[in-house]
């Protein structure tokens, strides 16, 4: 209704906009037909904000005395959010999510609309409503639902990064500290997108517009079924070839096993390429060492070529004259465990991505420009709500997740089925 108003001609007073609000919530409560043991209690008033002001709304409340819970079929029906019109609670969590404080939110709101919500109300709207939408983002892909792109190359890529965290959030959690104290938890951010075509020197082109995120801080044994959700929904059973972009995290490599078997599994290149400088840094005994930059390049050229073992074997022959063996083995032990996920010149001969940027950009900008700025300290719901809508609105999901929470807001109206 707003929205219609915002884009007409003409700007609308208040009393054009009350007018139409109550016109619609008097209609509403003449047709609600009452629940079993709701009784009416007479209309109330409720000061109502949306985008142009606030105007007083008359509804009619219920109460169910076995449950002793009110209802008003007026404010489900149209939406609101609280005293918030639903164009204007879709704005604060849009900017409560996007903005990197809830009192910038506030400040951003205050100059470009002239719409006065303090920084509390943005963050309790965001909280109220980021429920639903991370419960939204965790749902069972439907077959009317899922895509059916038949893309050539579909990708799946996920990550883990460190939130930090209120200390009431990480009791018995151990952590890297000195101490073994923890300081964040785990959230893991997925990601799915499509290839459809390489450029003109035969590299893969992401579909820009194709990718689309999920995030969580349940246990990996969780996220995993989530994130195998996301690809169903985007068309992974119709598409040729679904390869797995991770790094060569324990967690990650079992959650490819247990939910995407049919998955090629890539270990991301700039990974292997760290881990071969802590490789070095063992045989040679430091990163200062002359040869350090000429034999990591070296690694990076044959490791294009599938040259891993070849490296691995190398490797052990020099640490052993070097007496540097065991410190050497340990860290290969990254790449001894992840040879058939290495292929890196197979993998480019059929045209795939070798490296996680996608992810990884994802990280930065989904979760650590919003959740990991100086000061900040979170709640588990806190965090997981805020990036429910970031990750909604990165992929562009924002009109079906509100269509979503609309419908489940009218859905509190409908009158429970009688016993037979």
């Amino acid at each position: 209704m707003e929205v219609l108003l915002r884009a007409a001609v003409f700007k609308p007073s208040n009393a054009v906009v009350a007018y139409l609000f109550q016109r619609r919530a008097d209609r509403i409560d003449a047709g609600y037909q009452p629940k079993p043991g709701e009784a009416r209690k007479g209309r109330e008033s409720l000061v109502v904000q949306c985008l142009f002001g606030t105007f007083t709304l008359e509804r009619d409340y219920y109460y169910h005395a076995g449950k002793e819970q009110g209802h008003y079929p007026a404010d489900a029906a149209l939406g609101l959010e609280g005293a918030y019109s639903p164009a204007l609670a879709r704005l604060i969590c849009l900017e409560g999510a996007d903005e990197a404080s809830y009192q910038k939110a506030e400040q951003h709101l205050l100059e470009t609309g002239a719409i006065h919500v303090s920084a509390r109300q943005v963050q309790r709207v965001v909280q109220r409503v980021g429920a639903e939408a991370q419960k939204w983002q965790k749902r069972q892909a439907e077959p009317s639902e899922c895509a059916r792109s038949h893309a050539p190359v579909f990708y799946v890529s996920a990550d883990g990064t460190g939130a930090p965290m209120r200390p009431e959030e990480l009791q018995g959690r151990a952590g890297k500290a000195a101490d073994q104290s923890a300081k964040s938890r785990q959230v893991y951010l997925g990601c799915v997108f499509t290839q459809h075509k390489k450029d003109e020197e035969g590299h893969p082109m992401r579909e820009l517009d194709s990718t689309t995120y999920l995030s969580s801080l349940d246990a990996i044994g969780e996220f995993g079924p989530m994130l195998r959700q996301e690809a169903l929904r985007r068309g992974m059973a119709t598409a040729g070839q679904v390869v797995l972009l991770i790094d060569g995290a324990e967690g990650l490599e079992k959650m490819g096993g247990d939910c995407f078997k049919e998955a090629v599994q890539i270990v991301d290149f700039y990974h292997a390429l760290d881990h071969a400088g802590e490789v070095l840094e063992a045989v040679l005994g430091s990163k200062e060492h002359p040869d350090y930059r000429r034999r990591q390049r070296q690694w990076a050229k044959c490791l294009l070529k599938d040259g891993v073992q070849k490296m691995i074997a190398q490797t052990r022959k020099e640490a052993k004259a070097k007496r540097r063996a065991k410190r050497a083995e340990k860290a290969l032990g990254y790449f001894i465990n992840n040879i058939a996920r290495m292929q890196y010149g197979t993998f480019r001969k059929k045209g795939y991505f070798i490296g996680s940027g996608v992810i990884e950009a994802g990280c930065k900008t989904v979760i650590g420009s919003r959740c990991k700025q100086s000061g900040m300290f979170w709640s588990v719901p806190g965090a997981e709500n805020i990036l429910a809508f970031r990750c909604i609105h990165a992929s562009r999901r924002l009109d079906a997740f509100w269509k979503y929470r609309l419908n489940q807001q009218a859905a509190r109206n409908d009158p429970l089925a009688l016993s037979a």
